[in-house]
């Protein structure tokens, strides 16, 4: 059945357009007014529908750019945000339909819905789009000196990063919102308040409506950092939330609530140093803190489900993983609940983020760190039940396992510090098969699960994409500057957005890559 969008057309005679355009007003009017219509309408014709919120987009851009000429051949400046080419979003959403997937996609590009939230719930750095193989670097976000160690944040438009810059005795941080079809810099900042910013190693976070940007400051070293939110239209700061330690975990966000751990400070003897650490919760609209709660250096990256119960773990000195109520303190005290639902220990440390995977709450845990393995190394990938916390299985390797696991379609893909990833069976914990990225190089961030394609980064800094079925490298990219190899911190997790592969370095930049072929 042939398909047809409608895409606003501008036309030079701007007086006789204008019954065509008083009438298409008049008609998306109607819908538009009665919620109820537009909802069956999008239901029913979801084309029909979105090509009417384009024609509307249309004729306000046609309309101001007629009232305005001058505004038409304005160059869009740091802090502007481009206009949306509905012409495209037209040619992607018939895209769509000839692919036989329904437009959903698409409602969250026009409208600039955030589609990867940084460490998004689904724990598997994907979208849904197109694979790409065959990769070829179309954009690289540069600054001098600096590190990318943490996930950014990708809506269909915007890409938000946080980086680590070499300083006189130390590191500062970098914020910037990139256009995602550039690279180029929308606004970048590097300090707050006259002050420079801490480094990143948490990974940003976007609220639903895209208009918040969260995320908490420090690396391991550091005290007295911040939870801090930004304005993610020009980056101004919003609030921040002090606390005497780090915050490396990276914020998860439940409706109007932020939530993240603030990790211990460990002396030479391994133990913490001051305050052993706790997770706070925050509200994003005024930067009120809502609640905390004690737990042993919270390094990990928490999971919220749609009940609101957060999953996180616990590192060196806790090893455990810890559900939470997401309640405030007043609303457990009034259903006299505690705020702690189970806690299980789990033999080692836990600092990567929780995996939820159907009934099951996924943990990698080690007794290595990012930069140092343990004289007597262990590790393993742990599967708990999200309601009682019991251990339903357990996969035990030779080293840490650091990185997030990302879930679908009932594998588990899991990075591994020994240099291999490898994929389990989700109900048992069975391995499925293991592979090498680098040679021994350790496999430190997590990896994205998209299709029936893996996207890996070794520490060493090489990007690879490998078969999910049967563990088979099919190709290798390498992300730092051949001029400088690094010292082996490439930790920043891939990310497959809008058919498009994203992916951090240690000295190569922040570099986004597109494929000469789309996976079978």
């Amino acid at each position: 059945m042939d398909v047809i969008a409608v895409v606003p057309i501008f036309m030079s005679a701007g007086a006789a357009a204008l019954p065509t355009i008083v009438a298409a007003l008049t008609a998306v009017a109607a819908l538009v007014f009665k919620p109820r219509a537009l909802l069956q309408t999008c239901r029913r014709r979801p084309v029909l529908a979105l090509s009417a919120i384009a024609g509307i987009a249309g004729v306000i851009l046609f309309s101001t750019w007629l009232l305005t000429p001058a505004q038409a051949a304005r160059r869009v400046q740091s802090g502007d945000r481009p206009r949306q080419d509905w012409a495209k979003v037209a040619e992607r959403i018939l895209a769509l339909e000839q692919t036989g997937k329904a437009p959903t996609l698409m409602v969250a590009q026009a409208m600039d819905v955030p589609l990867f939230l940084g460490r998004d719930m689904s724990r598997r750095g994907y979208d849904g789009g197109a694979i790409p193989v065959g990769l070829k670097q179309i954009w690289n976000f540069r600054p001098d000196e600096t590190m990318f160690l943490s996930v950014s944040a990708i809506t269909a438009h915007y890409v938000y990063a946080a980086g680590c810059q070499t300083d006189v005795g130390g590191f500062t941080g970098l914020l910037a919102c990139l256009d995602a079809e550039t690279g180029a810099p929308i606004w970048q900042i590097a300090q707050a308040n006259d002050e420079p910013l801490r480094p990143f190693f948490s990974s940003p976070a976007l609220s639903r409506d895209g208009k918040n940007l969260v995320i908490g400051q420090g690396l391991h070293d550091d005290h007295d950092c911040s939870l801090l939110c930004f304005d993610a239209t020009d980056g101004h700061l919003r609030w921040s939330v002090k606390t005497p330690l780090h915050i490396e975990s990276s914020p998860a966000i439940f409706g109007d609530i932020a939530v993240a751990g603030a990790g211990a400070i460990e002396g030479k003897d391994g133990k913490a140093v001051g305050d052993p650490g706790y997770v706070l919760a925050v509200s994003i609209s005024d930067g009120r803190e809502l609640w905390r709660q004690s737990v042993n250096d919270p390094e990990s990256s928490p999971a919220i489900d749609d009940a609101g119960v957060v999953y996180i773990g616990s590192g060196f000195n806790g090893s455990a993983v810890i559900a939470l109520r997401s309640e405030t303190d007043q609303e457990l005290q009034d259903k006299k609940l505690p705020r702690v639902i189970w806690q299980t220990p789990v033999a080692y440390p836990v600092t990567s983020a929780i995996t939820l995977a159907g009934d099951l709450a996924i943990a990698g845990a080690g007794n290595s760190d990012y930069v140092y393995s343990n004289p007597n190394p262990q590790g393993a990938v742990v599967a708990l039940d999200r309601k009682t916390g019991q251990i339903r299985w357990r996969t035990n390797f030779q080293d840490a396992v650091l990185g997030e696991v990302a879930y679908a379609d009932g594998k588990l893909i899991c990075p591994l510090r020994t240099g291999e990833v490898t994929a389990l069976n989700a109900v048992d914990g069975t391995v499925l098969w293991r592979a090498r990225v680098s040679g021994a190089a350790p496999v430190l961030a997590g990896c994205a699960l998209a299709g029936n394609r893996v996207y890996a980064v070794s520490r060493d800094g090489y990007l690879a994409i490998i078969d999910a079925n049967d563990g088979k490298v099919l190709e290798k990219t390498y992300l730092n500057d051949q001029a400088r190899p690094g010292t082996g911190l490439s930790v920043s997790a891939p990310q497959v957005v809008g058919g498009r592969v994203i992916a951090g370095s240690e000295t190569g930049g922040l570099k986004s890559f597109v494929g000469s072929g789309n996976a079978p």
